[in-house]
């Protein structure tokens, strides 16, 4: 109980902290940077061990200058994602712009249903607020719950707070095929790292056999949708773009795993272009495939 008052705390300190303007919550992402990256080394071992496994070929200056800019825009992203808690409407339209919202209607004006890959890259909070405005069809954004049910909670009202719909990855399917009669786009982050139990397929990305979550790959082939990704490039501090970019429309003619490899390796491309925006302190190599693999 005690537990559940101080998240309930913390959840509404998240809050006050919103209403900050941006101008004063970079001034606190200077301040974090300095702090987490100065003097108290945050996860900077996984870092930096995530970078040089992924980038062997690269130099020691290289892969340092790809270290302090991730840690620079950590932060940033940090103070943005509070900011998403209380962000208004025309702000997140004014932030975070889709370049080709008339794909989406492309596709729905045919009858078919987009799932959308997404990979931790640049602000991926935002755009999940952005995509509220895109269409009137259906919204769905898979999350994986916290352990904190009050946080799950909190972040998932300010998740759907303009129409998304959220579904936990435990109900995926289910809810899935209760949809099936509508038009939807479901968006998920296709580089969680799997449970040992789930991690049944292993792929080279970023230089390492790589345990892959499969989800885009089964959802599409249940309902049959089209899988794109959406790709978010960073313009200027705070602001930003995003683009649907086609990855498969014809889901049943693919080979076993090929929709994985195909949105895996687009995500591997996009990290090489600005490896500094990828979330490079997540333990994402913690499982290893098994000998002979």
């Amino acid at each position: 109980m005690i537990n559940r008052w101080l998240s309930r705390l913390g959840t509404f300190f998240l809050y006050l902290v919103s209403l900050l303007p941006f101008w004063f919550l970079y001034l606190v992402a200077d301040l974090l940077f300095v702090i987490l990256y100065h003097l108290i080394h945050y996860r900077k071992a996984v870092v930096r061990e995530n970078l040089r496994n992924s980038f062997p070929e690269k130099p020691d200056e290289e892969r340092l200058t790809i270290e302090k800019k991730y840690f620079k825009y950590m932060a940033d992203l940090m103070v943005e994602t509070i900011k998403s808690v209380s962000i208004p409407a025309d702000d997140v339209l004014k932030r975070m712009v889709c370049t080709n919202p008339e794909l989406m209607e492309h596709y729905f004006s045919q009858g078919k249903s987009i799932i959308a890959a997404a990979g931790h890259y640049c602000n991926w909070e935002m755009a999940t607020l952005s995509f509220g405005f895109l269409t009137n069809e259906r919204r769905i954004i898979i999350y994986k719950p916290q352990t904190n049910e009050v946080f799950t909670d909190f972040f998932n009202k300010t998740r759907s707070r303009f129409g998304a719909t959220m579904v936990s990855m435990r109900q995926t399917l289910r809810k899935m095929i209760e949809y099936k009669n509508e038009l939807s786009f479901t968006v998920l982050a296709a580089d969680q790292t799997p449970t040992p139990a789930d991690a049944n397929y292993f792929t080279a990305f970023l230089n390492q056999p790589t345990a892959v979550f499969l989800g885009v790959e089964k959802l599409t082939k249940v309902r049959d949708c089209v899988v794109i990704f959406y790709r978010i490039d960073l313009v200027k501090r705070g602001y930003y773009t995003y683009t649907f970019v086609p990855l498969v429309e014809n889901p049943a003619q693919t080979k076993p795993y090929e929709i994985t490899e195909i949105h895996v390796k687009y995500l591997e491309s996009l990290i090489k272009e600005k490896p500094e925006y990828w979330l490079w302190s997540h333990r994402r190599w913690k499982i290893k495939p098994p000998v002979g693999h």
